[in-house]
């Protein structure tokens, strides 16, 4: 089976999947409003890094200040093709623009959020301090980033029941065993899952205060690394 790709097949029916795939994802979405009311900074930007369809955008946006500005980065025209229409729909207060781009080579500016929603995991291992320092020193003081990933956990017990819950999740929601199995096989070595403990040494190193897992869906976190 060919490599994971971000294409138009894809972006058609990439809300349902990973609605399907990704337990709480709606619910990480659903609580976005409030960290941005306690962080988002009058006059400061808010970037999405791999903002495929732009839900977290619009999550981000009903509680952020009308004077913010967002910044959707996505290196896939396909997928920012229906984030332009998701967002005309959705936002009518911010000012916002979408770029194709690749997020390593992406300066952040004047940022008071950025978000990292199930992107990190598709940046080579390598380059994954080089891109948080970048955002770390793009944050304002107060600024924060959401990192949101799938990881994995040293002892080996605890690793296959979450990853086999996770599949079991998957069935319910109408996945066969053979399109997991595919989709596993398309990832492979493409999406590299670490620990928190790894995520939180990075964070920690690439110069923020404070990190802490806000939410965790068996193999899912999102963390929430505060500039102070």
């Amino acid at each position: 089976m060919d490599g994971f790709v971000f294409d138009d097949s894809v972006a058609t029916v990439f809300d349902d999947m990973i609605r399907r795939s990704v337990p709480g994802y709606a619910m990480t979405l659903s609580l976005m409003p409030f960290i941005a009311k306690r962080h988002a900074q009058e006059q400061t930007r808010i970037y999405d890094l791999g903002c495929s369809l732009g839900a977290g955008l619009v999550a981000i946006a009903n509680g952020s200040p009308e004077s913010t500005s967002l910044i959707g980065i996505d290196n896939s025209q396909s997928m920012l093709d229906r984030c332009n229409a998701n967002l005309t729909q959705a936002i009518d207060k911010q000012a916002w623009e979408l770029r194709c781009a690749d997020i390593l080579d992406t300066p952040i500016e004047n940022a008071s959020v950025v978000l990292l929603n199930f992107t990190l995991q598709f940046i080579p291992v390598e380059r994954r301090l080089e891109l948080l320092r970048s955002i770390a020193s793009g944050l304002n003081p107060g600024g924060v980033l959401l990192l949101s990933e799938k990881v994995r956990f040293s002892d080996p017990k605890t690793q296959q029941e979450l990853f086999d819950l996770h599949h079991d999740f998957k069935r319910y929601n109408g996945y066969s065993d053979l399109e997991i199995s595919q989709k596993r096989s398309s990832l492979d070595n493409v999406l590299i899952a670490e620990t928190i403990e790894d995520h939180k040494a990075r964070l920690s190193d690439a110069g923020f205060d404070h990190c802490e897992t806000w939410l965790q869906c068996f193999n899912f976190v999102s963390m929430l690394a505060i500039k102070a």
